[in-house]
């Protein structure tokens, strides 16, 4: 039996890391042919993951083999260029039972890792958040729990000695025993974790600030994109998952209009469900999102079939029928000029730009801040001297600019302040619109 790590991990523990791995791939066409475009981003998250690609073994079938997935004839093939490359890793572009894993590490004398294992690892490197590397720890765990049937030997043995004899119970109920302890310990810090999120969002509808989530296939540009324009330094690079947790900046938009843009992890081909479930609290952002700005790698030959995939996990987490802005990034590479298409009613529905040039950035703030309305009230308001109590409140809100006293006797504030606090205020304490000078 070769010197194997607990089944389920990956190629990375709690974000650290060995020298790469040398990793053989093994996608099938199950029913259809892979396509080309299937195998680059298969190879591009094993790169992403920090693996060495020694390897690609392909091939057709049917139905997936019960106990192999691959057949006895081809994970032999696997297991003579497994041995001959000297490979740590055979990673499988499916998704494997518990079983088939084992039997295959059996065969094989090393370890293999399913799709859902590989995405596990690769957010396991990019979690920085304490929430995103709780929810990679909550998903990995949950996934290790499935797959306890491996035959240690030890596993079968009962627990005994003075003072112990009995019926006992096997190591293997032991570690289903801890896990279920564990995922129940983060289960709860977790809801903690959300419930702050949650009173922050809140205060954030009370002040009336929509947030403008970017949601698209990972690799797009989202992070680019937001970058240039909220000015942040969020970590951008030309690979899968570049960035796992949501980031929130302040946007000034054109005509005083004020937004929060979030930056939401990408989605990828087969998005394994437990993942979706797992971080379903990060892509919270997108499904209380005001609009959602769905970017979209206009230079990908594939680019109607990821506007598909992302539509349905949006579909997935809640956000399916929230209002999008489909934003066509890289236009550049396209040599297509940045332009905006706009709906009936004159919104925009779709955007052509670059994120790298910043080349048509300005028509999508402007087409923004018209989706939204005004997000700022900055006017001026007149309260006769009875109205202390909406002064006192305008004051208590920090929105008073300047107050003139009138020869009238009146007041007038100019103030600026979030529309709909402002409005809010209006209605309790009956300020009518001809008090009110825009």
């Amino acid at each position: 039996m070769f010197d194997r790590p607990p089944r389920g991990s990956s190629l990375a523990t709690n974000g650290e890391r060995r020298s790469a791995d040398r990793a053989v791939l093994v996608r099938l066409g199950i029913s259809v042919p892979a396509t080309d475009e299937e195998i680059s981003e298969f190879r591009s998250l094993v790169h992403s993951a920090g693996a060495e690609v020694i390897g690609l073994i392909g091939g057709n079938r049917r139905v997936p083999d019960a106990r192999l997935y691959v057949g006895s004839g081809k994970a032999q093939e696997i297991a003579n260029l497994a041995k001959t490359e000297q490979a740590d890793v055979v990673i499988f572009d499916h998704a494997l039972s518990p079983s088939q894993e084992r039997n295959l590490e059996e065969l094989l004398q090393c370890r293999v890792l399913d799709r859902t294992g590989l995405i596990l690892d690769i957010f396991a490197q990019r979690a920085r958040s304490f929430e995103g590397k709780l929810q990679v720890e909550l998903a990995q765990l949950k996934h290790l729990s499935t797959r306890l049937v491996r035959g240690w030997t030890h596993l079968e043995r009962q627990k005994g000695g003075i003072g112990l004899r009995g019926p006992g119970e096997t190591q293997l109920e032991t570690d289903r025993r801890l896990l279920g302890v564990k995922i129940k310990t983060l289960n709860a810090r977790l809801e903690k974790v959300l419930t702050q999120r949650e009173t922050t969002r809140q205060d954030r509808r009370r002040n009336g600030i929509p947030t403008v989530a970017l949601v698209g296939y990972t690799n797009a540009g989202k992070s680019t994109l937001f970058n240039r324009m909220t000015g942040a330094a969020t970590y951008t690079a030309d690979q899968l998952f570049a960035t796992l947790d949501p980031t929130l900046r302040r946007v000034e938009l054109p005509d005083a209009r004020v937004a929060l843009f979030a930056d939401t992890v990408g989605f990828v081909r087969q998005l394994p469900h437990e993942l979706v479930a797992a971080f379903r609290s990060t892509l919270q952002e997108a499904r209380e999102s005001a609009v959602l700005l769905h970017i979209v790698d206009a230079a990908d030959p594939e680019r109607n079939q990821r506007i598909a995939q992302v539509n349905e996990v949006l579909a997935e987490v809640g956000a399916g029928t929230l209002p999008q802005i489909e934003v066509f990034n890289k236009c550049d590479l396209i040599e297509e000029p940045a332009h905006v298409e706009v709906d009936e009613q004159g919104q925009a529905r779709r955007i052509w730009l670059s994120a790298r040039t910043g080349e048509g950035c300005d028509q999508l703030a402007i087409a923004l801040g018209r989706f939204l309305g005004p997000t700022i009230a900055q006017c001026k308001v007149r309260l006769n001297p009875e109205s202390g109590r909406a002064r006192a409140r305008l004051y208590a809100s920090g929105a008073v600019r300047q107050e003139i006293v009138l020869d009238s006797g009146e007041l007038e504030l100019e103030i600026s302040m979030p529309a709909l606090a402002f409005e809010q205020i209006c209605r309790t304490e009956h300020i009518n619109p001809e008090q009110v000078q825009f």
